[in-house]
């Protein structure tokens, strides 16, 4: 591990692991980045740095814990290119750490080069996703064993009666493969502290409106990946999501759930790297943003909620 002092004095670490040009990694949660592993084998290709978010991980929890909310943490992300000495950095952020990412690319825009959102939570940009959607898009998974109380899970949830026995059913669903593997990932991912996530997601974490009118002057390159049978993110979200940039482009990969990396790595990493290693273009101008692009799009439904 490495460690940097942030803004506030806060000790905040990070992992460094592969070779190549620098790609610094925010995980979900939130949490410590050790779920991201290596990214499937993408850190063969780029040097991943991967930051443990405040109060959690070898990170230390700051004195104030207001400071964890999920829009402050964007001085974080600030502090940690300061230290690493970069004038502009390649970002990669996965589920609920995409909200931060989302917030760092709008107000710092000239120090993003390219922009990776894995698995993205849309609260940020204020995007519903119903019930009926997140249903369809695990349907395709009916004959597993685990399917009917994972969905009638999903369905209680979605109903808003959710609890905790409920949101440990519908666990296979963020999953491409409900194996071994994919169970022993998933009791590491409960390892969060409840103070730091309701302290990231507090009131006033959000502003929808000013975090879609900054990503409409967003122009570096962006790339939007959505699991195939993810109810967290469904494909026909990814659609509306990738609207909001004016240099973006989507993928589906198939069978994937929220965890793209496990369920085909190859898949995954030769995606994001496709992306990552697609020479450098102007960037738009603000007022004439450029049209997205789709890219390996499957528009079949697909479903399941994540942090």
């Amino acid at each position: 591990m490495e460690f940097f002092t942030s803004y506030d004095g806060t000790g905040l670490a990070y992992r460094v692991v592969g070779d190549g040009p620098p790609l610094v990694c925010l995980p979900g949660g939130p949490q410590e980045s050790a779920y991201l592993g290596e990214l499937g084998g993408l850190s063969a290709h780029r040097r991943l740095i991967m930051l443990d978010l405040r109060g959690t991980g070898r990170s230390a929890m700051p004195t104030d814990l207001a400071s964890c909310r999920c829009d402050r943490l964007v001085d974080d992300v600030a502090a940690l290119r300061e230290h690493l000495g970069l004038d502009r950095m390649d970002l990669l952020a996965h589920s609920a750490g995409a909200s931060v990412a989302l917030r760092y690319a709008g107000r710092r825009p000239e120090h993003v080069g390219r922009l990776a959102l894995i698995t993205p939570s849309v609260r940020a940009v204020g995007i519903e996703i119903s019930g009926e959607l997140r249903r369809e898009t695990v349907r395709p998974r009916r004959d597993e064993p685990w399917f009917p109380e994972a969905f009638a899970a999903l369905t209680a949830i979605g109903a808003g009666r959710a609890t905790a026995e409920n949101w440990r059913a519908v666990a296979p669903f963020s999953y491409g493969r409900w194996d071994e593997a994919a169970r022993a990932h998933r009791a590491a991912e409960e390892r969060m502290n409840t103070e730091v996530v309701a302290a990231f997601h507090a009131e006033g974490a959000y502003d929808p409106d000013a975090t879609r009118a900054e990503l409409a002057r967003f122009g570096a390159p962006v790339l939007v990946l959505a699991g195939e049978v993810d109810p967290g993110f469904p494909p026909p979200t990814a659609a509306e999501f990738v609207r909001l940039f004016p240099n973006a482009g989507y993928t589906v990969q198939p069978g994937a759930g929220h965890f793209p990396w496990l369920d085909d790595a190859d898949r995954f990493v030769a995606a994001t790297l496709a992306f990552l290693e697609q020479p450098a273009l102007p960037r738009p101008v603000a007022s004439r943003p450029v049209a997205s692009q789709a890219t390996e799009v499957d528009s079949r439904p697909s479903d399941v909620p994540t942090a």
